[in-house]
């Protein structure tokens, strides 16, 4: 009997202890049935951070991957115009049967014999100005190309962050709301108490009432706010449709503001704007040097080794077969109507638009500069103004109160001290997400620093 109540206790023991343990990360949880969930349990919401986030997006963002696609594409037409450059290799087999007639070329004169076997390697080298220029062109299309990724990619992390805070913000406005409510009922519940005692009037009750009723609506409207900021959110980093992850609050870690002339100096470095139009007017100049290629001379070479015989062999008759020819071909443009000499106007006018778009990409970027830092040096000012804001509603609020318990202030003051409070509360949140949105435009520019 001994050990039977022993084992009883020790497997009650560890029942207990399985149920009260807390679950791992992913675990299923009893009772949280969730989307995507198969059955009567779901996971655990999955901890999201900004770099998370803005890693799940660049994956599963179609904008981005086409940047990404076009970057890689203008990689391989590099490829493939420094491969024009080079000798190409070859080799080629086959045989050529002509009718006899009793001659040596047979019924057609243009072929050697009525039998023709041919086994050959050959190698192609052309050389011109326009292939070298076609190459550089290229480089350079690649430049612009890694340059527009780098501008889709910030782009990418401002529309990320914007949607990441947004979702932060929402949450705590909620809270907000939620915490002003449990402030209206509490004063509704004093206010009807200070009119069972005879001290109030039933219009402060009233008033508390409606207070409340406010509240409650805002609640409601906060909560559907939080809801679409997190699908918003999802529809932009999941490949797949799920409301099973959490943000990461990070709101209270303000990063760091550098000077305006480290900002001009980082900008003036990393603009992947003002690099993508240095790139396209290379590119351009390059162009007119390709059409200028096209009507100077330009010189071929094949050469040949193998064996073109009227026998398939090494030997024929104690006569080598094996030998090498080298055809050189000089092309000399004459006359064209006058159409490569128009391929040249054209890209000497491309050319000159890319110069004016380089000029106006450099002044928008430095316009840009002054405005995105500008923003950003205002919300980091303003977050204190803030926060201060926010210390002195919760203690106007406390006095408010404690001045209506005694009969000193009117309940349209205590209203006002809480509305003033939820005003503050959501203005501290706004603003330093309007501060993490500003830092992330304005390293559109500089860059991360």
């Amino acid at each position: 009997m001994f050990w039977k109540g022993f084992l009883l206790v020790l497997f009650a023991v560890g029942a207990g202890a399985q149920t009260n343990a807390p679950p791992m990360p992913g675990a299923p949880v009893p009772g949280k049935a969730g989307l995507g969930a198969t059955g009567p349990t779901a996971t655990y919401p999955v901890p999201v951070s900004l770099g998370d986030a803005i890693r799940l997006a660049q994956a599963n963002a179609s904008q981005f991957r086409t940047a990404v696609t076009e970057a890689g594409l203008a990689h391989e037409n590099k490829v493939q115009a420094r491969a024009a450059l080079l000798p190409g290799v070859s080799y080629a087999t086959g045989a050529i049967l002509t009718q006899s007639n009793g001659t040596p070329s047979g019924v057609f004169i243009a072929n050697n014999a009525p039998k023709e076997y041919i086994s050959w390697g050959s190698a192609h080298e052309a050389l011109s100005l326009a292939l070298v220029s076609d190459y550089q062109r290229m480089r350079a299309l690649e430049a612009v190309a890694r340059a527009n990724l780098e501008i889709a990619q910030r782009g990418l992390v401002t529309t990320v962050v914007g949607a990441y805070y947004g979702v932060i913000v929402a949450r705590d406005k909620l809270k907000n709301a939620q915490a002003a409510a449990d402030e209206a009922q509490r004063f509704l519940n004093l206010s009807r108490q200070l009119q069972q005692g005879g001290e109030v009037a039933n219009s402060d009750v009233v008033r508390a009432q409606l207070q409340a009723n406010d509240a409650a609506v805002a609640v409601g409207n906060a909560r559907v706010a939080t809801e679409a900021a997190k699908l918003g959110l999802a529809v932009l980093i999941f490949p797949n449709f799920t409301e099973n992850f959490d943000v990461v609050n990070d709101l209270e870690q303000i990063p760091s503001l550098p000077d305006f002339a480290q900002a001009e100096t980082l900008a003036g470095k990393n603009s992947p704007e003002i690099a993508a139009a240095t790139e396209a007017l290379r590119a351009a100049q390059h162009e007119v040097t390709s059409t200028i290629g096209d009507r100077l001379p330009n010189l071929t070479i094949d050469y040949f080794y193998g064996i073109d015989a009227t026998r398939y062999a090494v030997r024929t008759d104690n006569i080598n077969n094996l030998g090498y020819s080298v055809l050189a071909t000089l092309n000399v443009p004459v006359f064209d109507w006058g159409a490569l000499r128009s391929r040249t106007k054209q890209a000497r006018l491309q050319r000159d638009l890319a110069q004016v778009q380089l000029s106006e990409t450099q002044r928008i970027a430095l316009a840009n500069l002054r405005i995105f830092y500008q923003a950003a040096a205002t919300a980091q000012g303003q977050l204190g103004i803030f926060k201060q804001s926010v210390d002195l509603a919760t203690e106007s609020l406390r006095l408010t109160t404690l001045r209506y318990q005694s009969g000193d202030a009117t309940a349209l003051e205590v209203v006002d001290a809480q509305n003033a409070l939820v005003l503050a509360r959501n203005n501290y949140d706004d603003g330093a997400a309007r501060y993490r949105t500003a830092i992330a435009q304005l390293q559109t520019l500089t860059g991360t620093f």
